[in-house]
Parts: structure tokens; C-alpha cells; sequence
């Protein structure tokens, strides 16, 4: 039997003298609809509707699994996504070739991370079973999770750590895979050579930076972390190994003062990469990256080739710009990884990683849960229970 496993590749298992009895489609039959949040149009926090009428999701490719939701968490992108940001570059994922003449990305729900129980699995699933529990970050171009039930692929899922509920777990996945995806995939960091690096991390205390900063100190680096004066304490209570407050006089001269970086995690963008780039260490690799692109805004500006080219223009002219001052410039965005995650659950069940949450809400309060994101100023992540008791 061919398989598909959440640390990727496929890999030929026997199915221990059992045939499948059920085909591709695996939820059940009787099922059609379930509870959901969703938008039917861009706009602010009006456009969200709770339906129980939801298209329940149904397996269509082998490597998919049905996921119960317990509990999910919002995002800043949740905020964009739902005033129409990006809409143009993942409307292009979801349909590539156009096939759905006529058809629009509405009824759209929100949510990218999810906690949860396995439900069903399709043909192509050994590495997952009914009933695993297992945590996911959804990517922008699939339905969200801020729903009763999700369909992920095998290789975006992972095990929930065992240390975690579900409503802890449900913070976690995707601030840490973006947050993984700048500082290892894109910075090159890893627990082999960070010892004794000088990381400097712009906005620290959101959920991408309080992942960082932890996952810094767990690689053994030395951190210097931004955020505001009533934040220091838990971004020093994380690891930080020099926190400074952003608002206390001015942060680019303050930061002047300091012996150069190694790295620098720019969570803020804006004027920061103006003078942020001349904190590093020339000629020694050390690197700048930074989460604030302008890469959907040109798609939906310009279209997608014109704002595709005017992308590569940019990411390019900035890149050699920096090179020929001796450091690197780089971009980075969220990318879904179950093998990620497994690594990230590892670092969690081993007590060096914990999930920071702001607030919790119930599942019929997700209206206001968007205002509190809306507001700003979170301490950490907004956690919505989806199922009440966890």
C-alpha cells in the first residue's frame, strides 16, 4: 500500500494483510454540513458570520486527513485576510488554471491553526490514524479553521505535544513555523551554530517574537530583544537575554550602542530597515531578514505578473544593495511543515519552548476575539476553544 507520512516522501507500507475498506472520499456519508465562521465578502469585522451550514470538508486527495477541531488561534493575517489583503496571489493558488469560471473563494473561513483529533484519513495516510491527536498551521489558500472540522494534507500535520492541551497547542503552529522558516530555512540558524551568536529580534513580544526568542535561547544564542516597557517582563521572562524598550528615547541610536549582531529578525518593518541593516557584522555572514514584504500587496496592486516582476525588482536591488555593504538581506514568509512541527513539539515536550497566550475565547465569541487582535498591543496569542471543555 502507497503512503504518505508527515515527514514527507512516500514510503511503501504493508497494510498488515488488511485491504481498505473505504476510498477517497472518507468523511461520512451523512455528514454534509457543520459549524463554521465565515466571510461571504472583504470588509471589517461586520463581514464575519456564524453559519451551521458550512460545507463539511471531504477528502480528495490520498495524503489528506479530516481534522475535529479543538481549538484554534487568529493571527494578524486573519485581520488581512478578512479586508481582502492578498486576495489576488492566493485566489491564483486555489485555482491556477481558472478551472472554476464563475465561482468565487466565498463562503471563505478564517483560522490557520488548528489542535485536534484525527477523524478520518485518506488511502494514501499510514503515518496518522483516527483518533491521533495532532496540532497544523492551514495555508492561506485552504478553508480555515475556524470551523468544527478541517482537511489538511498528511505532510502540514504533526503530533500535538503531549505536554500541551489543545488550547495551548492551538498557539503554537503557525507564529512558530514562520517564525522557523525566517531563522532556520531562510537565516540558516540551527542548534549546531547559533552558541554564542548575537541575535537581535524587532518585536518581541507578538507571537512570531516570543516564539523566536525562545527558540534562540534554546539554540544557545545570546538575544536582544525590542518590544514595549510593558512587555519586557515577559520577553524577559522567556529568555531575552537584553530587553529594550522601544519607546525609551531613541532606538536607533540605543541600539548603536550595542556591540554588533549576527542576525536580526525584523518583525516591524517600516523605517526600521532603513538603519536596522547597519547593526550587523560586515563581511561575516551575518544576515538580516525581515517578515514585512511587499510581496501580496503587489500582487493585488499591479496584477499578478506586473506585481511578480516589480517583487523580483525589489527583493533583488535590495539584496545586491546589502551584499556590496557585506551582509545578507533576505525575506521570508509562513511555510506549512508537519516535519517543522514535529521538530518544534520536540523543543516543547522538552520544556524549552511554551506557547504565550493573550486570551482565550469561545467559539461563539470569535467577533470579539477579532477585535481584540484588532486593537493591538497583544501580549502573545488569541485562542479560540472550539470545543468548550479542553
Amino acid at each position: 500500500m502507497l503512503s504518505w507520512g508527515a515527514a514527507g516522501g512516500w514510503a511503501l507500507r504493508w497494510a498488515k494483510g488488511r485491504v481498505p475498506a473505504r476510498g477517497f472520499r472518507a468523511s461520512p456519508r451523512a455528514r454534509i454540513a457543520m459549524p463554521s465562521w465565515v466571510i461571504d465578502r472583504y470588509g471589517s469585522n461586520e463581514v464575519l458570520r456564524f453559519t451551521r451550514e458550512m460545507m463539511f470538508p471531504i477528502i480528495h486527495f490520498p495524503n489528506e486527513v479530516i481534522i475535529k477541531v479543538h481549538a484554534a488561534s487568529l493571527n494578524p493575517i486573519d485581520l488581512s485576510m478578512r479586508s481582502g489583503y492578498g486576495a489576488t496571489a492566493l485566489n491564483m493558488k486555489r485555482d491556477p488554471l481558472k478551472l472554476k469560471a464563475g465561482e468565487t473563494e466565498f463562503p471563505l473561513t478564517l483560522g490557520r491553526d488548528v489542535s485536534g483529533v484525527v477523524m478520518e484519513c485518506g488511502l494514501g495516510v499510514s503515518y496518522f490514524k483516527p483518533g491521533d491527536e495532532v496540532w497544523a498551521a492551514i495555508p492561506p489558500w485552504k478553508q480555515g479553521t475556524l470551523s468544527e472540522f478541517v482537511v489538511a494534507s498528511g505532510n502540514e500535520v504533526s503530533f500535538k505535544p503531549k505536554c500541551l492541551s489543545h488550547t495551548e497547542a492551538a498557539a503554537l503552529p503557525y507564529v512558530g513555523l514562520t517564525a522557523w522558516s525566517a531563522l532556520n530555512q531562510v537565516g540558516g540558524l540551527n542548534q549546531s551554530n547559533c552558541s554564542g551568536k548575537r541575535i537581535l529580534i524587532l518585536g518581541a513580544s507578538g507571537g512570531v517574537g516570543t516564539f523566536a526568542v525562545q527558540l534562540m535561547k534554546a539554540w544557545d544564542a545570546h538575544v536582544t530583544a525590542v518590544c514595549s516597557h510593558d512587555a519586557s517582563a515577559l520577553v524577559k521572562k522567556l529568555g531575552a537575554d537584553d530587553v529594550i524598550d522601544y519607546k525609551s528615547g531613541n532606538l536607533e541610536e540605543h541600539l548603536k550602542t550595542l556591540p554588533l549582531f549576527d542576525f536580526i529578525l525584523d518583525n516591524v518593518g517600516g523605517s526600521t530597515e532603513k538603519w536596522a541593516l547597519d547593526l550587523l557584522k560586515k563581511w561575516s555572514g551575518a544576515t538580516y531578514v525581515t517578515l514585512v514584504t511587499p510581496f501580496l500587496i503587489n500582487m493585488d496592486r499591479l496584477g499578478v505578473a506586473d506585481g511578480m516582476l516589480q517583487t523580483g525588482v525589489t527583493v533583488g536591488s535590495k539584496t545586491l544593495k546589502h551584499l556590496l555593504k557585506g551582509v545578507h538581506y533576505r525575506w521570508a514568509f509562513f511555510m506549512p511543515s508537519g516535519p517543522s512541527l514535529d521538530e518544534i513539539a520536540e523543543l516543547v515536550d522538552s520544556g524549552k519552548i511554551q506557547p504565550v497566550i493573550d486570551e482565550v475565547f469561545s467559539f461563539s465569541e470569535v467577533p470579539e476575539a477579532f477585535l481584540k487582535l484588532e486593537g493591538g498591543h497583544a501580549r502573545g496569542k488569541t485562542v479560540i476553544n472550539v470545543i468548550s471543555r479542553q
